[in-house]
């Protein structure tokens, strides 16, 4: 799961495939503002088929959070 949403964000922020890791912050490490955040958690619903409350969105700090996230709510 780690691999696919990495794509994901990496397409999304324009940023290094290999620069992002479980810790990389989207504020600090990938430089995201809170459009690009919106505009992953839809990629990432898209993706997924999933949706995802924004409530749970506003406790995403890292791209581990969002993987640990979906592994806890997305049925494969």
């Amino acid at each position: 799961m780690f691999e696919k949403i990495q794509k994901i964000v990496a397409d999304k922020l324009s940023v290094d495939l290999q620069s992002i890791t479980m810790d990389s912050s989207f504020i600090e490490d990938l430089n995201a503002d809170s459009l690009d955040i919106v505009e992953l958690i839809m990629s990432l619903e898209d993706e997924l088929d999933m949706e995802i409350p924004d409530e749970d969105v506003e406790n995403f700090k890292t791209v581990g959070d969002v993987v640990n996230y979906v592994k806890s709510n997305h049925e494969e």
